[in-house]
C-alpha cells in the first residue's frame, strides 16, 4: 500500500515552519551560533544549532522539547485541514532525550518539573485532546522509527489517520558527553568531506499527518510507499554497512521501486568519519547503476536526533514538490568512498523529481529508511 502525507510542520534553528526551513536550506543559511544556555567556560565546545526562544542568553527554561512538538504537531493538523481536536487520533512521537533538559533544571536549579512530564503524553491530551499517545525514546533514527509504526497501523486497519512526531533540544549532559570525546571541536559540520571532524548537536521538531486516502479537496504532501526498519546491534555507536545496506534494500523492495527509479536521496550525513565513510560506501554499492541527487540537511540544522528523519522526510517532500534540491553546505573535497556520486554542493539543485529515499541511522544499530514519492 501507499498513504498520502496530508500534513507537514516543522520548526529548527533555521526556521519557525516547513517553507522557512526549506527556504533557508537553499539559501544556505545556518542556524550555529554561540552557546545560549549553557555555561561556555565549561566546555570546550562553544557552539551550538539552538532554537533562539529563551528569555536571555545563559538562561534556560524547563518544556521546550514539548513546546517544540507542539508547534510542530499543530502546523501539521493546521496544513492537514484537520480540527486540532486529535481525540480520534493516534499521535506518535520519536525523541531522543525526550524532556531531559527539564530533568536537569529540576535537578540543578530547582525548577518544578513532574517525572509524568518525560513523556509528552499529557502536553498532547492538554493541547489537543489527544488520549492515543506514545513516546519512543531511540535516538537519531527515533521518528522514522514512529513513522514504520503508523504505516503499521494504517496497514492493519487500526486507524484512519495518523500523526507521526519528532523532537529533541539539547541537554547539557548530552552536549557534556559529546564535548568530552571531540577533543578538538568542530568549527562547523561538513558532511561527506574529507575535512569533516565530527558533528554538532541541533534542535527540532518535526510531524506529519497520514491517512488512509487523501483528504477531500486538498491535494496530499506527497505519498509514504515504504519504511523499513532493521536493528543490527553491531555496536553502541559505530554503524555496520551489512544493516544499513538491508534497510535499504527493504526499503525499495516493499516500495517496489529499482535505485534507478529514486531521483534524490537524503542522507543521514552526520559529518562524523566512519558514519559518513559507511554511508557513503553503502550508497555507492546500492546505486552503482544509477546517479540519483545525494544531500543532507545537517550542515545548517545540526544534529537534531529524534527529529532528524523526519525533518529530512519533510525537505524531501518539498524537493519532490519544488523540484529543488538544497545543497550540502560546506563541501568541498568529497570523500574517496563518494567518488562517483550525485552529491549537490555550491548551489540547489534544479530539475523535475518524483522519488526520494531518506536515510535515518541511529545508536545501537537502529536503521530506518523511508521511501516517498511527490503528490503528483
Amino acid at each position: 500500500m501507499t498513504y498520502p502525507i496530508i500534513g507537514a510542520g516543522a520548526v529548527a534553528s533555521i526556521g519557525s515552519d516547513v517553507d522557512e526551513v526549506f527556504r533557508s536550506l537553499c539559501e544556505g543559511r545556518s542556524g550555529l551560533a554561540p552557546l545560549r544556555a549553557f555555561d561556555r567556560a565549561q566546555f570546550n565546545a562553544q557552539q551550538l544549532f539552538e532554537i533562539d526562544d529563551r528569555p536571555a542568553e545563559g538562561v534556560d527554561e524547563p518544556g521546550r522539547a514539548t513546546r517544540f512538538l507542539l508547534e510542530a504537531v499543530r502546523q501539521a493538523v493546521a496544513d492537514a485541514g484537520l480540527p486540532e481536536d486529535l481525540a480520534g487520533i493516534p499521535v506518535l512521537v520519536g525523541t531522543g532525550l525526550r524532556e531531559l533538559r527539564s530533568l536537569e533544571l529540576w535537578w540543578r536549579d530547582g525548577i518544578p518539573f513532574g517525572a509524568d512530564e518525560l513523556h509528552f503524553g499529557n502536553a498532547l491530551r492538554e493541547r489537543f485532546g489527544a488520549v492515543d499517545t506514545h513516546t519512543f525514546a531511540g535516538a537519531c533514527s527515533a521518528s522514522l522509527y514512529a513513522l514504520a509504526l503508523a504505516w503499521d497501523l494504517l496497514e492493519q486497519g487500526e486507524a484512519e489517520t495518523v500523526i507521526v512526531a519528532g523532537c529533541d533540544v539539547v541537554t547539557e549532559s548530552m552536549f557534556g558527553q559529546a564535548d568530552r570525546v571531540q577533543f578538538d571541536p568542530p568549527s562547523s559540520v561538513r558532511p561527506f568531506d574529507t575535512g569533516r571532524q565530527g558533528t554538532i548537536l541541533g534542535e527540532g521538531a518535526a510531524a506529519v499527518v497520514l491517512s488512509r486516502v487523501p483528504a477531500e479537496g486538498r491535494p496530499p504532501r506527497g505519498w509514504l510507499r515504504s519504511v523499513a526498519v532493521n536493528c543490527d546491534a553491531h555496536h553502541q555507536t559505530a554503524p555496520d554497512a551489512a544493516g544499513v545496506r538491508a534497510a535499504v534494500r527493504q526499503a525499495q523492495d516493499r516500495a517496489a521501486v529499482t535505485p534507478a527509479e529514486i531521483d534524490l536521496v537524503l542522507l543521514h550525513a552526520t559529518g562524523t568519519p566512519l558514519n559518513d565513510r559507511t554511508e557513503a560506501t553503502v550508497t555507492a554499492e546500492v546505486f552503482a547503476e544509477a546517479r540519483p541527487a545525494l544531500t543532507g540537511v545537517k550542515s545548517l540544522t545540526g544534529h537534531t536526533s529524534g527529529s532528524a528523519g523526519l525533518l529530512s522526510l519533510i525537505v524531501a517532500l518539498r524537493s519532490l514538490e519544488t523540484g529543488v534540491v538544497p545543497p550540502i553546505a560546506g563541501l568541498t573535497d568529497p570523500l574517496p568512498e563518494g567518488a562517483g556520486l550525485h552529491l549537490v554542493s555550491g548551489g540547489p539543485l534544479t530539475g523535475p523529481l518524483r522519488t526520494a529515499q531518506v536515510n535515518s541511522f541511529g545508536f545501537g544499530g537502529v536503521n530506518a529508511v523511508a521511501i516517498v514519492a511527490g503528490a503528483a
